[in-house]
């Protein structure tokens, strides 16, 4: 029995982990409350810790710093879901905890459990109680409590997690919605799962063991974002000045000083870091200033200055030729493969069905990324499709909820100027490239491709996965879940009726546009017919579209503006 862990026992421990969620993903899969398969789920939580086990299994024999740090950033990258961002931060308090640290005491647990605590609630805007957080929290107090209590370093995690199972146990009590359904907190049980799988090997020395085998490649470094066009007003500064800071351990300055010289000489300054790098980017007269005061934090890397007013003449005439060229819809394959910028914006959309990609493509998104139900991409996926597309600038249309943090955790890992629109449904998405406007510069295009979100209606329909009680609406197994802007409007047993049904709560007097998507369930000869029905009965008010979507899950995807 183990009173200290070092690094081959925490690499251990991550393993098992990584089995044993990966044993038990399925049954946490089932405990999603809402009936359609999305949201916090094992297999997000799956694939979030593997790509961690990856790591540890080609890194070797490490120190337990190196081991957690690994694990920290591989689960960043491998990040699928909200259960899965929410995880990796809060495995990124033990790397922050056990640095420089041989051996793991106690003490350090405790304070593991609670900086992972306090990154996760720091990263989500508004926390809900009853959820993995809420698990994970209660756990961080009772490993506080047993380190008070003078009990040694497995005695402080086996209390942690008595304390997680007993939170765990009260979520369906602070969320209705859970209590209704008669189940516990998908992502608190899988976080649960993880801790148990660790301490497997911490008291027992008996690694879980699971079939699956985990590959997960690294990030790129680096960093460097640019301004090509981002102005058709008058350009205050001449130069796009950037470059990454390696930074000086010995360095005692901070990066927000840094941050205030920079906004002192220019504008459009960016600077983010971590442990390791600075990344900067700033608009200047005085380039030279810049670079000089960032080489006091260290060594520089990926150093560029652009002149972005002859950037600005160039970026004009490759508009205009974009407009006059419009994309083609060929060839949806994408293999990720990193290439130079070549133009200054371009875009990524997360969808599935062939129908939806091809309509994506159309619009002028350079690059898929496939997913969005039930197989989430994670923030590695996201980054690579980013690098893959060949703009300085990079729009991301995440087309689902809890898709929109993993592709936030791209922004400051990627070489390019990223910008996530939070687009929750594919309508929305479709409705924010619409709005795209090459002659805006980016914050502006952001902001109305934000605001055209709002402006459109989503409707779904799709099945129940399980027997639920929600949101009023008591739900068979099997039935037709229909749904308006994410919420159960009714539930039917016959599908043309639905879609009718659906569409006379969204259709208002001032719709002027109604597309319909149909999946890969529907056939060709359903979605004809279903089409005359519709075009009999608003085809004289309403400019009506259908599209072969070929999106698994739902039966059809709905948008009315």
């Amino acid at each position: 029995m183990r009173q200290t862990i070092d690094g081959a026992a925490f690499q251990k421990m991550i393993l098992s982990a990584a089995a044993s969620i990966e044993i038990h993903k399925q049954q946490i899969n089932e405990l999603n409350v809402f009936p359609v398969p999305d949201g916090d789920t094992g297999t997000n939580m799956s694939m979030t810790l593997n790509a961690a086990a990856a790591d540890l299994r080609k890194a070797g024999s490490v120190t337990l710093t190196k081991a957690a740090d690994i694990t920290a950033s591989a689960m960043l990258r491998g990040a699928r879901g909200n259960s899965g961002v929410i995880l990796s931060l809060l495995f990124r308090g033990f790397s922050k905890a056990l640095k420089g640290k041989d051996e793991a005491s106690a003490e350090d647990l405790a304070n593991a459990l609670k900086m992972g605590v306090e990154a996760a609630y720091k990263a989500v805007m508004k926390p809900t109680e009853g959820t993995i957080l809420t698990v994970a929290r209660v756990a961080s107090e009772y490993a506080a409590d047993a380190l008070k209590d003078g009990k040694d370093a497995l005695g402080v995690f086996e209390t942690a997690i008595e304390g997680a199972k007993k939170a765990l146990a009260e979520t369906p009590e602070l969320l209705p919605t859970l209590k209704k359904a008669g189940v516990v907190d998908a992502g608190g049980k899988g976080f649960v799962t993880i801790l148990e799988g660790m301490l497997s090997v911490f008291k027992d020395g008996v690694m879980i063991r699971s079939e699956v085998t985990a590959e997960a490649e690294p990030a790129n470094e680096g960093g460097s974002v640019n301004a090509a066009g981002e102005y058709e007003t008058e350009i205050t500064f001449t130069y796009c000045t950037e470059f990454i800071v390696n930074r000086d351990p010995e360095c005692e300055k901070e990066p927000h000083e840094l941050r205030a010289y920079l906004e002192s000489i220019g504008d459009c300054v960016v600077v983010v870091d971590d442990e390791e790098i600075i990344k900067v980017h700033v608009h200047t007269d005085h380039p030279g200033n810049a670079i000089e005061n960032g080489l006091t934090f260290g060594q520089l890397v990926h150093l560029k200055i652009e002149n972005m007013r002859d950037q600005h003449e160039r970026a004009k005439h490759d508009a205009e030729n974009a407009r006059k060229k419009p994309p083609k819809s060929a060839d949806l394959t994408e293999t990720f493969e990193p290439v130079e910028p070549t133009k200054p914006v371009g875009f990524v959309s997360v969808c599935a069905g062939d129908g939806i990609a091809a309509l994506f493509k159309d619009l002028g998104v350079d690059t898929i990324v496939s997913g969005g139900q039930t197989m989430n991409p994670s923030t590695d996926d996201i980054l690579k499709a980013i690098e893959a597309t060949p703009a300085e600038t990079v729009y991301v249309l995440p087309n689902n909820k809890n898709i929109i943090m993993a592709a936030e955790q791209a922004i400051p890992i990627s070489t390019r100027k990223v910008i996530v629109i939070h687009t929750r449904t594919i309508p929305q998405g479709i409705t924010a490239m619409l709005s795209y406007d090459p002659e805006t510069d980016d914050e502006a295009n952001a902001i109305e491709m934000q605001n055209a979100t709002e402006r459109v209606a989503t409707g779904q329909i799709t099945f129940a996965a399980r027997d639920s009680d929600f949101d009023g609406h008591k739900i068979k197994q099997g039935e037709l879940l229909c749904m308006v802007g994410g919420k159960i409007a009714f539930t039917d047993t016959e599908l043309d009726r639905s879609v009718m049904r659906l569409l006379k709560q969204m259709i208002k007097r001032d719709s002027a546009f109604l597309t319909v998507m149909y999946g890969e369930d529907v056939t060709d000869e359903q979605a004809a017919a279903l089409e005359e029905e519709i075009r009999n009965k608003y085809g004289a008010k309403t400019e009506i579209t259908f599209i072969k979507g070929g999106q698994p899950v739902y039966y059809y995807i709905i948008s009315v503006e």
